[in-house]
């Protein structure tokens, strides 16, 4: 298992959890993004700069998935595409993507967006904050606990 982050809008406190959880569980964790973004020298992480470009990142996620793999990321039609290959997938609010409910969510991210095209305010999510952190590491966890050695 590797944990694979789509990092060009993961909230620092995210990237920090992932961080302690890599090394703590001595688990790859690879960020992917378009900017430059600092992480800590460790065996265990590393950083991958893409070019720009709409959905290069998430091109070179799907391409470095495996089955097993965890991907951290908010983007919901990238989690279908790595649940569909044999990933987990959760966004930094903690919120598993799995294949009971990935088909619901594509759905709804679809119909805010036609929603938000018509002129309709649907308002964005609440700030991250220190409830979402705990979810995010919580859940974090729980996946690592269970990946097979």
């Amino acid at each position: 298992m590797k944990i694979l982050v789509d990092a060009d809008a993961l909230p620092g406190a995210a990237r920090d959890i992932i961080f302690r959880a890599a090394e703590r569980v001595r688990v790859p964790a690879i960020l992917v993004a378009n900017k430059l973004l600092r992480v800590p020298e460790s065996e265990f992480i590393s950083f991958e700069m893409i070019e720009q470009g709409f959905d290069v990142a998430d091109a070179r996620i799907v391409e470095l998935t495996e089955p097993g793999d965890l991907i951290v990321t908010a983007d919901i039609p990238l989690a279908a595409e790595v649940v569909a290959r044999g990933g987990l997938a959760i966004d930094p609010r903690g919120q598993l993507y799995s294949e009971e409910n990935i088909k619901e969510r594509l759905f709804v991210r679809d119909f805010m967006d036609t929603l938000r095209k018509s002129g309709a305010t649907t308002g964005g999510p609440a700030p991250y904050g220190k409830k979402e952190c705990q979810a995010f590491a919580n859940q974090l966890d729980r996946l690592l606990a269970r990946r097979k050695y």
